[in-house]
């Protein structure tokens, strides 16, 4: 078994695909290019990425949440009920009329408390605003430290300012330990996503993500082995450049800072149209599929590469469209919302204050009816009809029972 898997890892790592023409890995290695091996010390630096990301979410990102005002905790779990239970694992919740009413039968309530213990329970499968905050907090840090890194290392290199030097005398080109570390960082980053992907918020477009991640790694893998690190370095801090205000516009919109998050995705939709539809395509792919040609001998992994490259754009132009959808609804809503929500669903759910608890158990009062409307809620109570904001309490005037109700959403970014 083992024989066979070298065989295979030899017949991979063919230098016949992989170097250009009279270039052998020795070449690469003992002139101070770049080792091979050296790529799987990235394994190594994703593991202390992810320890770092776990005491930057123990205690900085989660205590910074609670501070600007999210929930610590989820809300309580409706009463267990096995009939309504079986339900929700059909259906997620979404009850067609036909449905609800043989629930209603069934259980002899209205429909007003299944749809509520539904609402209730869906609540528990989706993740909390706090833990969407502590991913979108470590992935800005992130790509704001290696994005100013990046221009650090890159800032006097002649590749920086004209792409035509990543091909100019390659493949004999020197990797400063600067830029080794930028690619072995940016590479355990990308890794770790691969993974942490499948236990963090996940979103419509996971399998186009994950691809993402998949295509990524394989370009810097495969640049890293071709020893055509510089167009590689220029990729990263390209990419690196729009992800910053990204997150920070979720950040804003998920502590509720909506004028803030609206101008922060301003930002972002400007600096992604700059660099993944322009300086990607012209600095990047129009050099490696146009200009290289009269400057590098044409090898097997030269086609390679580029075909991942488009592959990266075609991507963008995906997500373009994407941005495009949400500017669209931005404009006609007065808000913004990033379709990459983490449910189909996009209702809004109810968190309940711990002075509901007890309305919770029985998830509504039979004399009770709670109904939406925009942003206020109407309370029916024994015929007493009572107006208030979703956002100020509210009071039960029979029993003078004290409220507070908070609206979360579960699209990433959503006009409140």
């Amino acid at each position: 078994m083992l024989e066979t898997i070298e065989k295979l890892r030899k017949g991979f790592w063919n230098e016949d695909v992989w170097t250009p023409p009279n270039a052998t890995w020795k070449m690469y290695e003992t002139n101070g290019y770049r080792h091979f091996n050296d790529l799987y010390y990235s394994a190594y630096t994703a593991v202390i990425l992810i320890i770092i990301r776990i005491i930057f979410n123990r205690f900085l990102f989660i205590p910074l949440g609670i501070w600007l005002g999210l929930p610590p905790t989820r809300p309580r779990p409706p009463p267990a009920n096995k009939i309504l239970e079986q339900t929700y694992h059909q259906t997620r919740g979404k009850l067609s009329d036909k449905q609800l009413s043989g629930l209603c039968k069934q259980l002899d309530c209205n429909e007003r408390k299944i749809q509520r213990w539904m609402r209730l329970r869906s609540t528990q499968s989706k993740p909390t605003i706090l833990s969407k905050f502590t991913e979108s907090a470590w992935r800005c840090l992130f790509y704001c430290t290696m994005f100013t890194y990046g221009l650090v290392v890159l800032w006097d290199k002649p590749w920086m300012w004209d792409s035509a030097w990543c091909f100019i005398d390659y493949p004999h080109h020197f990797v400063s330990s600067e830029e080794w570390w930028y690619y072995n960082i940016e590479s355990a980053f990308y890794l770790a996503l691969l993974f942490s992907q499948f236990v963090d918020v996940q979103r419509k477009d996971f399998w186009v993500m994950f691809v993402h991640h998949v295509v990524t790694l394989c370009l810097l893998s495969f640049s890293w082995a071709c020893n055509l690190i510089r167009i590689g370095t220029l990729v990263l801090v390209i990419h690196d450049f729009a992800d910053i205000p990204l997150e920070g516009a979720k950040m804003m919109a998920y502590v509720k800072k909506q004028q803030i998050a609206d101008v922060v995705f301003n930002v972002f939709a400007l600096c992604w149209i700059i660099s993944r539809i322009g300086l990607l395509p012209y600095r990047i792919i129009y050099y490696s599929s146009y200009v290289a040609v009269g400057l590098v001998p044409m090898f097997s992994a030269y086609y390679i590469f580029n075909s991942l490259l488009i592959a990266l754009q075609i991507l963008h132009i995906i997500w373009t469209y994407f941005i495009i959808r949400v500017a669209i609804q931005a404009w006609n809503n007065n808000g913004i919302k990033d379709i990459r929500s983490d449910d189909e669903d996009e209702e809004d759910f109810i968190e309940e204050d711990e002075e509901e608890e007890d309305e919770d158990e029985e998830i509504v009062a039979d004399n009770d009816e709670l109904m939406f409307n925009n942003d206020s809620l109407k309370l029916k109570n024994n015929g007493n009809t009572h107006f208030k904001s979703l956002n100020n309490d509210f009071h039960d005037h029979d029993h003078h029972h004290h409220h507070q109700t908070k609206i979360h959403s579960n699209g990433l970014l959503k006009h409140g």
